[in-house]
């Protein structure tokens, strides 16, 4: 992984195989050719920073590694705000590290500090340009009137060509997993907790693993509630929510850590699954708030 350090701006290129800084003091990158004109072909992420920044040593090399793994949907500058007054001035530069996102020869987006490398991730597939953003947002309209026809196959489209848009994959998810829980499971796979679509990942794999003891009773504990807890899996795996949730809570009321907290997991499942604002999701939020606190 190398680092092509110019006069003026410095850029991260990976095409290079050598582990050392290279610079290049007789070429100068002119920001306004480099990364204002640029970023019109490709988003430019700049990193303000100095060399006396101690936060910017620890982000400067999360970027570099993030710039690498990119596959070119955007590339990294390096802006010394020591060397480069004005060109801080000029976007406000007030504290460093502070990085910003030029697309179409504006900055749309920015953070300051030194985050994470998940926080990283996390503000890049928010702030960079999606080519697919125009079609999820179609998808969730479809979903939203009960057309969800036309939403799978909008999705799998998506799906086809960014494997893994993690929006993509749990909206997917989420419209075939009564019918296909095997599937849905299989879609979410891989989403971690740094994704901000693993708590929806998250409730199907729970509500998946469920299901599954439906095949194999004999290995749950032997309880009063046993028979009301698989009943309640029964109505969860039919779709009949409602019935689900009504007995679930009983459940807990009557034993709450039965099956490692299993009935406390589904319910959860099954509000994230419907959304918030479902009316069976409404109904049935307050008795299992209670029950957790008796």
């Amino acid at each position: 992984m190398t680092f092509v350090f110019c006069h003026r701006v410095s850029f991260f290129c990976p095409e290079f195989h050598s582990t050392e800084y290279q610079k290049v003091n007789d070429e100068v990158v002119d920001f306004q050719k480099d990364v204002i004109e640029r970023s019109k072909q490709i988003p430019i992420v700049v990193d303000f920073w100095a060399e006396w920044c101690g936060p910017c040593r620890i982000l400067g090399p999360i970027l570099e590694k993030l710039a690498g793994v990119s596959d070119g949907r955007w590339a990294l500058a390096k802006v010394d705000t020591e060397q480069h007054q004005q060109v801080a001035m000029e976007y406000g530069i007030r504290s460093i590290p502070n990085v910003k996102l030029f697309v179409d020869g504006k900055p749309v987006d920015e953070f300051t500090g030194a985050l994470p490398e998940y926080a990283v991730v996390q503000w890049l597939d928010k702030a960079l340009p999606n080519q697919f953003k125009k079609d999820l947002e179609k998808a969730q309209a479809l979903l939203a009137t009960g057309k969800s026809g036309e939403a799978q196959k909008l999705l799998a489209g998506i799906l086809e060509g960014e494997k893994e848009n993690h929006q993509a994959q749990t909206l997917l998810a989420q419209v075939i997993f009564p019918g296909n829980p095997a599937k849905a499971l299989e879609l979410v796979q891989g989403i971690e907790e740094d994704s901000e679509q693993f708590p929806m990942a998250e409730a199907i794999v729970n509500a998946a693993t469920l299901f599954q003891k439906l095949d194999a009773p004999e290995k749950l504990p032997h309880d009063p509630v046993k028979q009301q807890y698989l009943g309640a899996i029964t109505s969860m795996k039919a779709g009949q929510y409602d019935d689900a949730l009504r007995d679930l809570i009983e459940v807990i009321r009557t034993n709450r850590y039965y099956d490692d907290d299993g009935a406390r997991l589904a319910c959860i499942a099954i509000f994230r699954l419907l959304g918030e604002d479902h009316e069976v999701t409404q109904k049935h939020r307050r008795d299992f708030g209670s029950a957790l606190n008796v």
